[in-house]
């Protein structure tokens, strides 16, 4: 009678064992970025919260790095599923421009725009700059060399007609640029970033400056020779000074997968994130700005199946 409870017993065990294996959920992790930053703590709380809804199939951990570049490397590589990255990033790497000349990256697939990270073009007041064409002759920071700013300043003074030859440029950090531009060394300044940016709030209080617009058919053709931009406005609150909304452009925050990845996996990941956007908005101010309906904003690199299909159910594509 005991050896038969002990087979029995040994036998359940085996079979709760297989069947927990069975439904295990698939563990994955997401790149995002730095710990003091963006990336990183809503990375985390989109990787909480897609796990705690996905009835059990993935389980999603949050990695700190030094997010867009590496993140692009770190998929590559196979070290991460996930990733946060700005779409003009995943542009250079599939196309193998900018940081990825010479390289082109395949293994990257978009499950979705995010939320903006908007061009902010700011000048000192007492620089008389109105309109980028404004700029020539003029010190101005572009960001640090062969960063995505740069590029993103080089891009927007082509449409403009102008060179770095037509301005003096300064390639320094956002926060060499805080001080620049305090101490007067700097005329204006571009910046990629979310809205609002802290360095700029803290320039708005000290000193009188101008938000200059892409707009019209500027910011058409702009956005015609590099699609990963799209149409954005810098909201007449959102620092002090302004005097009403600015219209300018924005590159995106996408979240991106491996390809290989599965396309059941993806769906899941999709349907999770854009069923549950409530509690992601809660978890972090940025989430408030994951819309179903702006989901493609700005993409220009190809989609994953896993989110196509999702897309497809949801009506957003045909």
């Amino acid at each position: 009678m005991k050896k038969s409870f002990k087979v029995f017993a040994l036998l359940a065990f085996v079979l709760v064992f297989s069947a927990s294996a069975a439904f295990a959920a698939e563990q994955l992790t997401m790149g995002t970025g730095g710990t003091a930053g963006t990336y990183y703590p809503l990375g985390g709380a989109i990787s909480q919260i897609i796990s705690d809804n996905s009835e059990g199939k993935v389980n999603i951990t949050a990695q700190a790095t030094g997010a867009s570049v590496e993140n692009i490397n770190l998929l590559d590589l196979g070290d991460v599923d996930l990733i946060l990255v700005q779409n003009d990033l995943t542009h250079y790497a599939v196309n193998g421009e900018e940081a990825f000349k010479g390289r082109k990256i395949d293994s990257i697939r978009v499950i979705a725009r995010l939320y903006p990270e908007t061009i902010h073009m700011v000048a000192s007041k007492e620089s008389g700059i109105k309109d980028v064409s404004e700029f020539k002759g003029k010190n101005i920071s572009v960001g640090a060399p062969g960063s995505g700013n740069e590029a993103n300043a080089r891009q927007i003074f082509d449409i403009y007609g102008l060179t770095y030859d037509d301005i003096t440029p300064h390639f320094i950090s956002y926060a060499e640029t805080t001080d620049h531009f305090k101490d007067r060394l700097v005329d204006a300044f571009i910046y990629t970033t979310g809205v609002p940016n802290p360095s700029i709030q803290d320039i708005s209080t000290l000193q009188d400056i101008v938000f200059v617009p892409i707009a019209g058919e500027m910011r058409d053709k702009l956005i015609a020779k590099y699609p990963f931009f799209a149409k954005d406005t810098l909201p007449a609150d959102a620092y002090r000074g302004m005097e009403g909304p600015v219209e300018t452009v924005a590159v995106q925050c996408i979240l991106a997968a491996r390809a290989d990845l599965s396309e059941d996996t993806v769906y899941t990941i999709t349907k999770a994130m854009f069923s549950n956007l409530e509690a992601i908005g809660n978890a972090h101010a940025k989430g408030k700005s994951i819309k179903i309906t702006e989901a493609l904003f700005g993409i220009s690199t190809p989609l994953h199946p896993g989110a196509e299909k999702f897309y497809k159910e949801y009506g957003l594509i045909k």
